[in-house]
């Protein structure tokens, strides 16, 4: 099994072995115990050993970024997904507007991995104001949807469509908020959400040579009113405005952080973090006035969260890989339990939760909660291991027989921003929806080019790279027993020599 560590040079070896001597003298010559020799007069401990001095010289700057930075990669989903709501407003949306686009994501819809095959339906709901209905459409031979309801979190409330509560029969969801006490009406599927403010991601799926237009109008189907106030559902079409919805790596970041704490109860699992966001100047009820040398701490903590979370990115661990013998990673890498809330037993691994949230939006309620046949993997090595590099040329071969239903997709990310990579040709994904000017290979699979140019012929069958290390992301929808069971392998992305 590939494990990608970083690459390990002669000099890295070096000081390995001289820190393995170091530790060898110093177990020698550290008592058992811990502890120097008692000294006469003296108590056993109470302070550090002989020799040893504070390493902060500011204990105020040090504490302030300590407490930063912990915040930042515990508050990783909640400040993502706060990110809609602040992109929804800046295009004039509100709570309970379907913000629906009519055509798949491009440059302008700055979110994390996007899809650009299918467009997206999106909206968003304050329930602090009261019960949400949310009707979904039912499933028909020509569009499903799939998509997930989740709390300020991104846990997921519920699953939509086929996959969900609803089986694909459709119908109404009733969100109560999380002090509700009065009677559950009947006629609803009741969901009992963890925050007053949730979200709602949806795509509208094609089948049967339906085309994005019919999809785009079935999604208009959609419905989402406060349960005593019906009001007409107001649409949205945001293609070709820019909707910003990335974190912001600097003290922006802590911005976001205090506005969706400041609409949220704390809960008693999180109340030490709340009293590190007290150290940092943020409390609800409070304004947000944090001192200059708080904010640069803020600023500081937030961009080396960046930096560790690209390391941990570029350094995944044994169990992410969808193939034992193959450079992708399974983008439903899962918790312990098969979900995805990260927290197992008596422990909460925030790390992990952050590094999965840091690329991605939306995760289902657990492994098997999407239909089965959807899958999505990712790399961002080629077959030798190696970073992909946009100022190369890379080859990815799909053959003939990919054991898809409904289709495959293929898009291309800026390993920077995890974001569409902005080209001359505004091309960032290929699917086998466009098999008509994709041209094939001999054995009838499909060879596509990432890169700076493509063969004669072939330029249909690339995608621009705009000379960034980029990632690769690869989505099927309607996979078969072999993909599923793992025993039909993706091909690994090779360079061009």
């Amino acid at each position: 099994m590939y494990d990608n560590r970083q690459e390990i040079n002669i000099s890295a070896i070096k000081k390995i072995i001289i820190n393995v001597f170091l530790l060898l003298i110093s177990a020698v010559s550290i008592p058992a115990r811990g502890i120097e020799e008692p000294v006469e007069g003296e108590p056993l401990g109470g302070k550090p050993p002989s020799g040893m001095s504070s390493s902060i010289t500011d204990y105020d700057y040090q504490l302030k970024y300590m407490r930063a930075f912990d915040l930042a990669v515990w508050a990783m989903p909640a400040v993502s997904i706060y990110g809609f709501r602040r992109a929804a407003n800046a295009i004039g949306a509100e709570d309970n507007n379907i913000i629906a686009w009519s055509e798949p994501a491009d440059i302008n819809t700055e979110i994390l991995t996007p899809n650009n095959t299918i467009p997206y339906i999106f909206s968003m709901t304050d329930l602090s104001k009261g019960a949400v209905v949310v009707e979904i459409p039912p499933e028909t031979d020509k569009t499903f949807l799939y998509g997930q309801i989740v709390d300020h979190w991104q846990w997921a409330i519920a699953d939509v469509g086929p996959s969900g509560t609803d089986k694909g029969k459709g119908g109404k969801y009733l969100l109560l908020p999380p002090d509700f006490t009065g009677l559950v009406p009947e006629g609803y599927y009741i969901l009992n959400s963890p925050s007053y403010r949730v979200y709602f991601a949806f795509l509208a799926i094609p089948e049967n040579g339906t085309s994005l237009e019919e999809a785009y109008n079935y999604s208009k189907q959609i419905k989402i009113y406060y349960y005593n106030d019906p009001q007409p559902v107001k649409f949205i079409d945001p293609a070709g405005k820019k909707f910003s919805a990335l974190p912001r790596y600097d003290e922006n970041f802590f911005i976001d952080l205090y506005n969706v704490f400041s609409a949220e109860k704390i809960r008693d699992k999180d109340k030490v973090m709340a009293g590190y966001m007290s150290y940092l100047g943020m409390e609800k009820n409070k304004p947000y006035n944090p001192d200059l040398q708080t904010r640069k701490a803020m600023r500081q903590a937030a961009a080396d969260v960046y930096y560790y979370l690209q390391y941990l990115q570029r350094n995944p661990g044994k169990d992410m890989f969808y193939w034992n013998d193959r450079r992708w990673i399974n983008v439903l890498s899962t918790d312990k339990n098969g979900g995805f809330s990260f927290i197992s037993g008596d422990m909460m691994d925030i790390d992990t939760r952050a590094d999965r949230y840091f690329i991605a939006s939306y995760y289902p309620h657990s492994y098997h909660s999407p239909p089965a046949d959807i899958i999505y993997i990712y790399t961002l090595r080629d077959k030798n291991g190696n970073l992909l590099d946009g100022n190369r040329m890379y080859t990815l071969k799909i053959p003939e027989n990919t054991p898809v239903k409904q289709f495959w997709s293929v898009a291309l990310y800026n390993q920077e921003t995890w974001t569409f990579i902005d080209n001359e040709q505004e091309k960032y994904g290929i699917s086998s929806l466009e098999k008509e000017i994709l041209k094939k290979d001999e054995d009838g699979g499909i060879t596509l080019y990432f890169g700076p140019h493509a063969p004669e012929g072939y330029e249909n069958n690339r995608i621009p790279t705009g000379g960034k290390n980029f990632a690769v992301i690869v989505r099927f929808y309607g996979a078969e027993k072999q993909l599923i069971s793992r025993k039909w392998e993706m091909p690994d992305i090779e360079p061009v020599e």
